[in-house]
């Protein structure tokens, strides 16, 4: 089973190198492709994804959710992996992956610890073992199989935020969803430039709104509203 890895990048130069390096270091000759989905990133990320080489693809239209269909449309393997650029990947993803699939699981993402020791995000990351949906996340990366993705009409371009957690709560009502018990690591950016809490509040605003059908593009204003980012 040859895994398609769909990476979407808006500059992200200082990690596109390291994620492509890794995804390609950790895998078995010709088992995985790496298809890079940049939004026209002023910063280089496009030719330093092709130096590392991957396939690089140009974003039809602005959004995450359209970035990661247009990589599927462009996959030629049976499991779809769409992986952050930020994330550090874990060395045994593509057998991991391959015998989840064998085991019946059409999807399935990992548990997450952060690139940090903070004591607050060491909770965080505990909290991703669970099955709840507010412990999922894009972070974790998100394995699915072609014929589920194909039948779930991949990700839903309504949302310019919070996609990953409206397919995972379409994929758990067709399919069994597993969480991988090992971890990828995660940046700690975010709280970097944010404290703690107010990095929780934007979460379960975004959450709640979510959860009450508001309009994403309205979820989107407030949840960057209520976070620095650099």
């Amino acid at each position: 089973m040859v895994l398609s890895v769909i990476i979407p990048t808006c500059n992200e130069a200082a990690n596109i190198g390291r994620v492509i390096g890794q995804l390609r270091q950790y895998a078995p000759a010709g088992a995985v492709e790496v298809l890079v989905v940049d939004a026209a990133s002023p910063d280089g990320t496009a030719e330093l994804a092709r130096q590392a080489g991957a396939t690089v693809l140009t974003a039809p239209k602005p959004g995450r959710a359209a970035q990661m269909n247009h990589g599927a449309h462009h996959a030629t393997g049976e499991i779809l992996y769409f992986v952050h650029a930020d994330v550090g990947i874990h060395p045994d993803y593509v057998a991991t992956i391959r015998q989840a699939v064998t085991e019946g699981y059409e999807a399935g993402c990992y548990r997450f610890r952060f690139d940090s020791r903070h004591p607050l995000l060491r909770l965080n990351s505990y909290g991703t073992r669970f099955q709840g949906i507010m412990s999922r996340g894009g972070d974790q990366t998100l394995f699915i199989t072609r014929a589920l993705f194909d039948q779930l009409q991949g990700f839903d371009e309504h949302y310019c935020i919070m996609e990953d957690f409206d397919i995972i709560r379409r994929i758990r009502r067709q399919a069994r969803f597993l969480i991988v018990p090992q971890d990828v690591v995660v940046s700690a950016r975010k709280y970097e430039t944010n404290s703690w809490l107010r990095v929780q509040l934007a979460n379960l605003t975004a959450f709640s709104l979510f959860f009450l059908n508001v309009a994403p593009t309205r979820i989107a204003r407030t949840y960057k509203a209520m976070l620095n980012y650099r």
